[in-house]
């Protein structure tokens, strides 16, 4: 039986020509990017060409660009900031965030900061307005991500970022999953941080980056030898952070076409659950990634419909893949206000440049007869 896999995600497969790329350094260069002799140089100048791709693929400079082993550090380095940088105050983080952003804000209530979470309407949007009306003299930061990892919902972070310059609190943004399927322009929508996750889009897992702005002094996270401009010490990964340059450069040279092929797939596989009795699928009327479809079939509990999809050879999940395994139901959905017994069957499709026209409709007759099966008992 062939297997399909259809929890992009969670986490993309390696790019074209990305392992290519890496090898060189896994196998002949062992010199360390810190070193002055030639090996050293030779590494020193594949981290500055991976910098350089990781800058142009958010419109960044080099130098902004802070290498980490990936979104989680990224956004604990961000959060971790306000309470080097202030002595008390709140911030301000989306109800929807992923738990790579909410846990270290929660950290920061320990050192006596205030969080308040920024509702969402019932397809996972923030109202400008609302987050104007929340911040005030004492925000120190507002964090929202750029595209949602379970949703796929797309935030207006020029028209958020506007709200936050004009109330003077820098704004963070986690582009984990924005990046690679969204064109993105760190300038022009005016985010003052920006995380990344190079396995989102192609890369190796274990390596990440945050971004910051030239005017925002943010300070460093890890202390040692001083690398990354004193913000993040310790030997960078060359290897992963090649892989990492080289994924950020294919992807930004392919958004056109995957967006493109990857909205067809979704747009096929809404149209057959639409099909469906008892069929609903988060967040329908809001501005989504291309590949990113979040349903829930009546009947079914997340955790079954995994395990019958699975036998079936799909693989899927139930939303973010740091919260699998759960027995309660996402917290993103219960912000948008979805009611527990749906949100506990949500399940996610999450498609690439890799699947196939043919791999969803054979996805839609499994899901089809999951229904019918469950219909049939249901009115026996």
């Amino acid at each position: 039986m062939s297997f399909t896999y259809l929890d992009n995600n969670a986490g993309a497969g390696l790019a074209e020509g990305v392992l290519d790329t890496m090898l060189p350094y896994l196998h002949q260069q062992q010199g360390n990017p810190s070193s002055s002799h030639r090996f050293g140089r030779y590494a020193q100048a594949a981290l500055d060409r991976a910098r350089q791709q990781v800058a142009k693929l958010v419109n960044a400079e080099p130098a902004q660009v802070i290498f980490t082993s990936g979104g989680t550090e990224a956004n604990n380095q961000a959060i971790a900031g306000v309470a080097e940088r202030f002595d008390s105050g709140k911030i301000l983080v989306g109800a929807t965030e992923h738990p790579a952003m909410l846990e270290p804000a929660k950290r920061l209530q320990q050192h006596g900061f205030e969080l308040d979470l920024i509702p969402v309407d019932d397809n996972g949007r923030i109202d400008p307005a609302k987050l104007a009306e929340m911040i005030d003299d004492d925000t120190r930061l507002v964090s929202i991500m750029w595209a949602n990892n379970e949703t796929g919902v797309i935030q207006d972070i020029a028209a958020l970022a506007a709200v936050c310059h004009d109330k003077g609190v820098p704004l963070l943004t986690d582009a984990v999953q924005a990046a690679g399927k969204l064109p993105l322009d760190i300038r022009a929508a005016g985010v003052d941080m920006l995380t990344l996750s190079a396995h989102k889009f192609g890369g190796p897992k274990g390596v990440g980056a945050l971004i910051v702005s030239p005017e925002l002094d943010w300070p460093g996270y890890i202390l040692g030898g001083g690398q990354e401009e004193e913000k993040r010490s310790g030997t960078e990964n060359v290897a992963a952070i090649v892989g990492f340059g080289a994924a950020a450069e294919y992807v930004q040279s392919q958004i056109g076409d995957y967006q493109a092929h990857c909205s067809k797939l979704r747009d096929r596989l809404e149209a057959g659950l639409a099909e469906m009795p008892g069929v609903t699928i988060f967040a329908g009327d809001a501005e989504r990634l291309a590949n990113t479809c979040f349903f829930a079939l009546q009947g079914f509990d997340s955790d079954t419909m995994l395990m019958a999809l699975d036998k079936q050879g799909f693989a899927v999940s139930s939303g973010s893949a740091c919260g699998t395994g759960r027995q309660t139901p996402s917290h993103v959905l219960t912000a948008m206000g979805v009611p527990d017994m749906i949100a506990l069957g949500a399940v996610r499709v999450s498609v690439s440049q890799q699947n196939t026209v043919e791999q969803i409709d054979q996805l839609i007759q499994v899901l089809a007869k999951e229904a019918e099966r469950f219909n049939h008992l249901l009115n026996r």
